[in-house]
């Protein structure tokens, strides 16, 4: 009789402490994603394409050609009252006009989170705070006016950019993301 209400006792012990953990287990807070968080927090302003001229000593040599994307912050970017996508392109040409960033004799050296931060950076100065989080470089490519010439002899054909940066279209990145 003994052992009967000792094993009851036992199973009633058991019985309250699994359903307390399983209580206190699923109130607990689910773990908070920071990046997810962050992400919401961002909007995608899409670049257009630009073509920036290079010139070296006082003339053309060759046309940059850039798409950059950003991801910026959602309520600050409300209260800008000044075009974003023409900010991007004078930033673009203020890098790459009399800039030496890009090696063209060896693009492979090519330093892209420089290049990234500099932009983050000059935006954000010029903007007067953290907007920008994040630059998305789609594409930079380089043609010489040399190569233009060329291919427009030999029956219009278009030229072939050299490739600087081998970016993701931005559609393509967010989906990947999500």
């Amino acid at each position: 009789m003994l052992k009967l209400i000792l094993t009851g006792l036992w199973v009633c012990v058991v019985t309250l402490g699994a359903v307390y953990f399983s209580v206190q287990m699923s109130a607990a807070p689910a773990p908070v994603d920071e990046e997810a968080l962050k992400k919401e927090k961002q909007e995608l302003v899409k670049g257009e394409s630009v073509t920036v001229p290079v010139i070296t000593n006082g003339m053309v040599t060759g046309y940059f050609l850039g798409r950059i994307s950003f991801m910026m912050d959602k309520e600050k970017i409300k209260d800008v009252k000044l075009p974003v996508t023409e900010l991007t392109t004078d930033e673009l040409f203020n890098l790459l006009v009399g800039n030496k960033m890009v090696d063209l004799s060896n693009p492979g050296n090519f330093d892209l989170e420089k290049f990234r931060s500099s932009i983050k950076d000059g935006m954000n100065k010029k903007l007067g705070d953290q907007y920008v989080a994040e630059v998305l470089v789609e594409q930079l490519d380089y043609m010489s006016k040399d190569d233009i010439r060329n291919n427009a002899a030999k029956g219009g054909k278009p030229p072939v950019p050299k490739k600087i940066v081998e970016g993701t279209p931005v559609g393509e990145a967010k989906a990947e993301g999500h």
